[in-house]
């Protein structure tokens, strides 16, 4: 059964943050299914009532411990995990990945549960760790960045439900 025969689905909303100091990009290295420790952006699910911008501020400082200001939107990824038992059941991702320049660092602030540490990678280094990408859209979106893609954060707008028409 299908979502147009009633069926439930949607896609888990997730945010990456491209952020670059002295030619290195800011990793997270976190566990996935388990112990595997794997590679990331500082990423994470959108939460309820809270704007892509802010999600991605959040998560960054919470993965990181790192304040940042987002300065552009690189794109919009969609992406199905395989199913791989006790690991990953298969979901649809759709990730809002931005560039972002870093402001202040807190090493004092604890990480999120999971995040192993977060470290700066050249981004030769990381394609040469692709086997430890969480998925492909970690270096997607960093080819994309690499590429120069680049859009205003204005192409992304959050709008008030109250909002008169």
């Amino acid at each position: 059964m299908s979502y147009r025969e009633g069926r439930f689905w949607q896609p888990d909303v997730t945010v990456a943050t491209v952020v670059v100091r002295d030619g290195r990009l800011l990793m997270v290295e976190e566990y996935a299914g388990g112990n595997r420790l794997v590679l990331n952006q500082p990423a994470g699910h959108l939460e309820p009532d809270e704007s892509l911008l802010q999600a991605a501020l959040r998560e960054t400082l919470e993965e990181t411990g790192w304040d940042v200001e987002l300065t552009d939107f690189i794109g919009a990824y969609q992406w199905k995990a395989p199913v791989r038992p006790g690991e990953s059941d298969g979901r649809h991702y759709l990730r809002f990945a931005f560039t972002a320049r870093p402001l202040r660092h807190d090493p004092s602030r604890p990480l999120d549960d999971g995040i192993e540490r977060a470290l700066w990678m050249t981004p030769s280094e990381l394609e040469q760790a692709c086997e430890r990408h969480r998925s492909p859209m970690v270096w997607q979106v960093v080819a994309d960045w690499l590429a120069g893609r680049r859009y205003p954060l204005q192409m992304l707008s959050q709008i008030d439900g109250n909002a008169a028409p």
